[in-house]
């Protein structure tokens, strides 16, 4: 597998990609195309390239020391074949099977079938950011990553719980958390330090607000009313956030043994919802008025980035940095319903 230190070389000497098409000769589009491994290139791109650097070939493009069979996967597929991505963390090359993603839709790196694992297309693993949480908004997190560097993001859905555990086992390189709420304000950090002691750092993506979000058609207009109306109730899993919050609602009520529908996120509960499987449930402002659902706020939460001190100054993280403290990035999440930016940026 073939990767290059194209967009490293670019960056050092602080070029744009159309500036290295200057030195080089080639399109901006020629030079997008090979840093992103979409295309290999000639024998007279790569030459023209080196010239631009005054280097040799081999600095720019070489074998990668990472293949598919020297990966593990990060969990086990849950079907005999399919496609997936290729992300290095920490010391480990990880196999991760493709998933929906509320980012967008990525590009898959390879395919497997029963043990057989082929790369579809050149990649260097240490290009992906890999992010566990379920911030309904992380779309725009991953555009601005993306915008400030040659990352890519890989946002996968998790639990608050689910993405700590991911974190503690080097699977992911940040977890998102909201477990703190207005009355208890250092949960985020008590669970991270549970888990991972001293270890961590936690970066304030923003102040969101959690609450119920109610079929409009019902006309109820407290939490009060909502509980004694007998709704029908979407749930959330064990050890996430909006769960905690869900349980604080009922428990002036005898809370039901299960949910009919447990959703994955908070898109899932807000959809639920309006498709009418449920009448209510615990969700961010911005996923009920997205859907246009009646939104009755609970709480305010804390919603941090968790990531592991050591890897602080690891190139990817210092990515993640530099987008949450863009001007850019607080004046775009402020627009969102629910979400506040005070303290977007804070590292503790």
């Amino acid at each position: 597998m073939i990767v290059n230190t194209l967009a490293q070389h670019r960056r050092r000497l602080g070029w744009s990609q159309r500036e290295l098409a200057e030195h080089s000769g080639l399109s901006r589009a020629e030079i997008s195309a090979i840093e992103t491994g979409r295309v290999i290139p000639s024998t007279a791109a790569a030459l023209s390239l080196a010239r631009a650097f005054d280097c040799s070939v081999e600095e720019l493009f070489g074998l990668a020391d990472i293949d598919p069979e020297g990966s593990s996967w990060a969990w086990a597929p849950s079907q005999p074949s399919g496609r997936f991505w290729q992300a290095r963390v920490g010391e480990r090359s990880l196999l991760c099977p493709t998933e929906w993603t509320p980012a967008s839709t990525l590009c898959h790196h390879g395919f497997y079938q029963n043990d057989r694992v082929r790369l579809n297309r050149p990649c260097d693993p240490r290009q992906t950011l890999v992010i566990a949480g379920c911030d309904p908004a992380v779309g725009l997190l991953a555009s601005h990553i993306e915008s400030v560097s040659d990352f890519r993001v890989l946002s996968l859905t998790r639990s608050s719980g689910k993405a700590l555990e991911l974190l503690g086992q080097g699977l992911v390189h940040a977890a998102g958390l909201h477990f703190s709420a207005e009355s208890s304000r250092g949960e985020n950090a008590t669970a991270a330090q549970t888990l991972l002691g001293d270890r961590f750092r936690l970066l304030r993506v923003a102040r969101w607000e959690e609450g119920v979000a109610v079929d409009p058609s019902l006309g109820v207009g407290s939490i009060g009313a909502v509980l004694a109306s007998g709704l029908r109730w979407v749930g959330r899993e064990e050890g996430s956030g909006a769960r905690e919050c869900l349980d604080q609602i009922l428990e002036r009520r005898q809370r039901p043994e299960g949910y009919q529908y447990q959703a994955l996120d908070h898109h899932g509960v807000a959809e639920t919802i309006r498709t009418g499987w449920a009448q209510a449930g615990v969700c961010v402002r911005l996923s009920a008025e997205e859907r246009g659902l009646q939104f009755l706020k609970v709480r305010e939460e804390s919603y941090d980035l968790c990531f592991p001190a050591a890897e602080e100054s690891d190139p990817r993280i210092q990515a993640l940095l530099r987008a949450v403290r863009s001007t850019s990035y607080r004046r775009d999440l402020e627009q969102l319903p629910g979400y506040h930016t005070g303290s977007t940026g804070d590292l503790q």
